[in-house]
């Protein structure tokens, strides 16, 4: 299984916790899991359509899924995924 390293933001619907595990070969069916498992999640990660919203970007061990496959991303057991939200903002 991956770990997932949520967002602040995020955690309260995880019940606080910064990491959870997800099974799933690839990275959609990773964040697949984590929705049904955790209700609320996928509207923050997803327009309505599914796609993932533009302002949040996920990194499977530190390279950002645009870089590699995308969604289809293929994940291993002990790959870390994190999720992060695009910051704005500066002078």
């Amino acid at each position: 299984m991956a770990q997932v390293y949520l967002p602040t933001p995020l955690r309260r619907l995880t019940h606080g916790q910064a990491r959870v595990a997800a099974p799933g070969h690839t990275v959609e069916e990773a964040l697949a899991a984590l929705e049904r498992q955790y209700p609320g999640l996928r509207e923050q990660l997803r327009e309505p359509s599914g796609q993932m919203r533009s302002f949040i970007n996920v990194f499977v061990n530190g390279t950002e899924i645009r870089a590699l496959q995308g969604p289809a991303t293929p994940l291993d057991d002990g790959d870390e995924i994190s999720i992060v939200p695009a910051m704005a903002g500066g002078a």
